[in-house]
């Protein structure tokens, strides 16, 4: 299947939430959910822009429909690591591998050697671990996914 092909489309936020935003960020409140909330709080505020090196937000598409969000960015506990936030996939969505396609794009220009922890709400346990990563409680995190012998 070529590129093109693909129905799923993730493009990175730079300058602005991305359009649609405001659907996914009722859904995420509707659910209990407040990361999405967080997330336009702190764009808004200038405070978490995912601008840094290493750093990354995208948008996922589904034939042109916002339907999830997923960023990364500098671990603020952790030395030298990188923390995956702020990940949402709207429920009509899920289980299409919207997530997991986030989750692997960020993690393509990441050092090998880095680690990367995540604050996993326990409704998504088992999608972080599916996707490598292990308990750690610890730090302020949940997770975490040693590359350094991946």
């Amino acid at each position: 299947m070529e590129a093109s092909d693909d129905p799923l489309e993730l493009e990175p936020v730079l300058d602005a939430l991305p359009a649609g935003f405001d659907v996914l960020r009722a859904d995420a409140l509707a659910e209990g959910f407040r990361q999405v909330e967080r997330l336009a709080a702190d764009w808004e505020a200038g405070t978490t822009r995912f601008d840094r090196d290493g750093e990354a937000l995208l948008a996922a598409r589904l034939n042109g429909v916002l339907v999830g969000i997923g960023g990364l960015t500098i671990e603020p506990v952790v030395p030298g690591a990188l923390r995956m936030r702020r990940f949402y996939v709207r429920p009509a969505f899920r289980r299409l591998g919207v997530g997991r396609r986030l989750v692997t794009a960020l993690l393509v220009g990441v050092d090998g050697n880095r680690s990367i922890t995540v604050n996993a709400a326990p409704a998504s346990i088992a999608f972080w671990e599916r996707v490598g990563f292990s308990p750690d409680p610890c730090d302020r995190h949940t997770h975490i996914l040693s590359r350094e012998s991946a």
